[in-house]
């Protein structure tokens, strides 16, 4: 047994309360009279027991009713249910270079943290089941969430991404971190998404290293090379009225390192030219990786509330009834 709503069984505890106070401070029945002495004889009757009697099936019913709507429901039954359950490392490249705008969302021009932030929201809401950590890098490379199945604090965290201002993209660094932060997690499936628009010129750690050391610990690992061909237009300073001033800037991404980072760790590298590019390839890596684990749980609930809404409304009807039948008298 379980109750969906329990708050409402607070209601239920301050009835007693709410009937003391009003049979405490209530007003009670009163006629008016041309003269005080057409009552002498009647003044000392006290009340009847039918008003006791509807006042009480009234309280019953309104108790009936907020355990009702507390929701009670009983397991009808256990079954197995699957469950993807991939633990998932994201890198994504905060350098300047991602600021330029050569995707679109929309119709409108949007830069590649935005456009590679929305498009990862949406690949971890498809995917409750799975564990994620988010690491970022431009200079250096940071832990901005760690594997965690709180996906809101990820998502959280996440809209706050902006470009860092460090100098450099330092891939190999991002690499390592990432796959450190999963190497201790007993999951049958480990990824580590890795997105970038440029080459590793900062950092200790070459990239082949990284995926060497993620091989060995059984991490695939997806390369994704974010940018357009040719040149992109960039933002690189402001005018007097806080106008971007863009230039074209060339889109330089090491293809031929991210390739062979994916294929030493038995993963795959992809080039996302465009927005639908991108959403593309996370469909397709949702799809591919897909682990299914079992778990029994309850595979149904059976909702008890009508069993008390029915009980409550039939007192109702009958308090109703009686106060205006049989019992339809004074005191």
């Amino acid at each position: 047994m379980r109750l969906d709503s329990p708050w409402w069984l607070l209601a239920a505890l301050a009835l007693p309360l709410a009937a003391w106070v009003g049979s405490r401070w209530g007003r009670d029945v009163a006629l008016v009279y041309s003269s005080v002495a057409l009552m002498k004889g009647i003044t000392g009757l006290a009340q009847s027991r039918a008003r006791k009697f509807l006042r009480g099936l009234r309280w019953v019913a309104l108790a009936l009713v907020a355990m009702a709507l507390a929701r009670p429901q009983s397991g009808a039954g256990r079954a197995p249910l699957k469950a993807s359950g991939v633990d998932i490392a994201v890198a994504l490249d905060l350098s300047g270079s991602m600021l330029a705008e050569d995707f679109e969302v929309g119709g409108s021009p949007a830069n590649r943290i935005e456009v590679a932030k929305d498009v990862l929201r949406r690949f971890v809401e498809n995917r409750p089941a799975d564990r994620f950590g988010l690491v970022v890098f431009a200079g250096r490379a940071y832990i901005a969430s760690p594997p965690t199945l709180d996906h809101s604090f990820l998502l959280r965290n996440m809209r706050r991404l902006e470009a860092l201002n460090e100098q450099g993209t330092a891939i190999g660094a991002a690499l390592s971190t990432a796959v450190n932060r999963l190497r201790d997690l007993p999951s049958k499936s480990r990824i580590v998404l890795l997105m970038t628009d440029g080459q590793n010129n900062a950092g200790n750690i070459p990239p082949l290293t990284a995926a060497d050391a993620a091989a060995a610990l059984g991490v695939k690992v997806y390369t994704i090379g974010i940018g357009t061909r040719g040149t992109a237009r960039t933002p690189v300073a402001t005018d007097g009225f806080g106008r971007k001033v863009y230039r074209q800037v060339p889109v330089d991404i090491d293809e031929d390192t991210l390739r062979q980072v994916a294929a030493r760790t038995g993963g795959k590298y992809y080039r996302a030219d465009s927005t639908e590019t991108l959403r593309s390839i996370y469909a397709e890596i949702d799809e591919m990786e897909k682990t299914e684990m079992e778990a029994r749980r309850y595979a149904a609930w059976e909702d008890w509330m009508a069993f008390l809404l029915v009980p409550a409304l039939g007192l109702l009807v009958l308090e109703t009834m009686l106060s205006h039948t049989v019992w339809r008298k004074l005191p």
